[in-house]
C-alpha cells in the first residue's frame, strides 16, 4: 500500500525555520520531521511513499538523493563518482520513494489529484501531513478501515482545541469543519493519518483551488462515507515555532511517545 505525504506547504507560521526549507525539512533531534514520519509508516511495515513536493521541494529532492550520504561513511575517487563505496547500510533501504511535483500554490485536495497517476489500481493508499507526528498504530487503524467498508478514514486526535472538531456518531464522521469552530469544548480533530478506497479521487476536483478539508471531505461526510479511528494517544503537529520548541525539548529528554515503536532505545 503507498502512503502519500503532503510536503508542499510553506509553513508560513513558521518562519524562523521555514524561510529557507519546506516544513518537513525542519529537524527534531537532528532529523527532519519528515523522517520521523515515514520511519512510522516503515515500522509497520508500510514504505512505499509518494511525497507531493511543492515550495523548496529541492530540498527534499536534495535529501533523499544523497541520502545514502548523508547517514553512513563513504569513500570515492575524485574525477570518478561512478566509483564510490558506501560503508554501512541504512535501517531504511527498503524504502521506495516517489517524489512528485504537484506546484507551488496547489491547495492539499489538488495535490493528492495529482498522484492518481502513481496509485495504479490499488484499492486502498494512504495520505499524512508532513508536519504531524503520533504513536499511532498503523495496523490497527488499517483494520478499522477494512472493517467498516466505507470509502474514507481520518485520525481524529484530542489535543487541546486550537483547531476545528469533528461531530462523531458511532464511529462515522457526521459533519466535518475545520479551523475556529471549537469554544470551550473538548472535542477530536483531524489529526491526519487518511486511509481511502481509490474512489475518493472522484470527490477531489482538478482544480489547483481544491482544500482537503473542505469541500471533498465534507461530501464525503454528508454521503456517509466518511470515518473516524479514534486516537486518544500522543499526537502533535509542528504548526508553530512554540511546536517546533516543544518536540525537540521532548527529543532532548528522550520523551518521544512517537518514536517508541521504532526506536527501542526510548522504551
Amino acid at each position: 500500500m503507498k502512503t502519500i505525504i503532503l510536503c508542499g506547504g510553506q509553513g508560513t507560521r513558521l518562519k524562523e525555520e521555514t524561510e529557507f526549507k519546506p516544513k518537513p525539512m525542519v529537524e527534531i533531534g537532528g532529523k527532519p520531521i519528515l523522517w520521523h514520519i515515514m520511519k512510522t509508516y516503515s515500522h509497520y511495515g508500510f514504505k512505499d511513499f509518494i511525497l507531493a513536493l511543492g515550495f523548496q521541494g529541492n530540498v527534499i529532492r536534495d535529501y533523499f538523493l544523497n541520502y545514502e550520504f548523508y547517514n553512513n561513511d563513504f569513500t570515492l575517487k575524485l574525477g570518478d563518482h561512478r566509483n564510490c563505496q558506501i560503508h554501512g547500510n541504512s535501517d531504511e533501504a527498503h524504502w521506495t520513494i516517489t517524489l512528485a511535483e504537484t506546484g507551488l500554490n496547489s491547495m492539499t485536495g489538488f495535490r493528492i489529484k495529482l498522484l492518481e497517476k502513481y496509485i495504479d489500481q490499488d484499492d486502498l493508499f494512504m495520505v499524512t501531513y508532513g508536519d504531524g507526528v503520533a504513536d499511532i498504530s498503523l495496523v490497527d487503524l488499517l483494520a478499522f478501515h477494512k472493517q467498516h467498508g466505507k470509502i474514507g478514514t481520518l485520525t481524529g486526535v484530542n489535543p487541546p482545541s486550537r483547531w476545528g472538531e469533528l461531530v462523531i456518531e458511532q464511529q462515522a464522521v457526521r459533519k466535518f469543519q475545520e479551523k475556529g469552530a471549537v469554544v470551550g469544548r473538548p472535542g477530536y480533530i483531524n489529526g491526519g493519518f487518511f486511509i481511502f478506497k481509490r474512489e475518493f479521487f472522484n470527490y477531489l476536483d482538478n482544480d489547483p483551488a481544491c482544500i482537503l478539508e473542505k469541500s471533498p471531505l465534507e461530501k464525503l461526510a454528508d454521503a456517509g462515507e466518511l470515518m473516524v479511528y479514534q486516537h486518544p494517544g500522543f499526537w502533535q503537529c509542528m504548526d508553530t515555532y512554540r511546536d517546533y520548541l516543544l518536540l525537540n525539548e521532548l527529543w532532548s529528554r528522550k520523551n518521544v511517545p512517537w518514536a517508541r515503536a521504532w526506536m527501542p532505545a526510548l522504551k
